[in-house]
């Protein structure tokens, strides 16, 4: 019989000045096993102008943000459905794929819904 028991990494992140206690705490907790490291890079980088940033804007389309904005709100094309007038989840589903297009009407109710720019939806 084979046990085999894999252990996460523990990352412990404390920013300036580190107390000896705290070091001497951790020494004698994880040994050998603990390492220090100095980072130094404290450079803060604007996201927007960065090109990943520009690399995942340009896969995002109107269907794909409608698609995040259901999801991150636990909804069900159904009852997404539902909140914009009663239209079938097939629709939401065929807008989200790019197979319908999201009309300017229904961009402004899911603006609303999402509490966001209208520019999200229209491509």
């Amino acid at each position: 019989m084979l046990a085999v028991v894999k252990t996460p990494h523990i990352r412990i992140h404390i920013r300036g000045q580190i107390p000896k206690q705290i070091v001497t705490v951790l020494k004698k907790e994880y040994g050998d096993k603990m390492k220090l490291t100095n980072e130094d890079d404290d450079e803060l980088v604007d996201v927007f102008q960065t090109d990943w940033y520009k690399r995942v804007k340009k896969g995002l389309t109107p269907g794909k943000n409608l698609k995040i904005y259901r999801q991150n709100r636990r909804m069900t094309q159904e009852q997404l459905g539902t909140m914009i007038g009663d239209v079938p989840k097939q629709f939401i589903s065929n807008m989200e794929n790019g197979i319908r297009p999201i009309s300017k009407k229904t961009a402004l109710k899911l603006a609303k819904i999402f509490g966001v720019s209208v520019a999200k939806f229209i491509g």
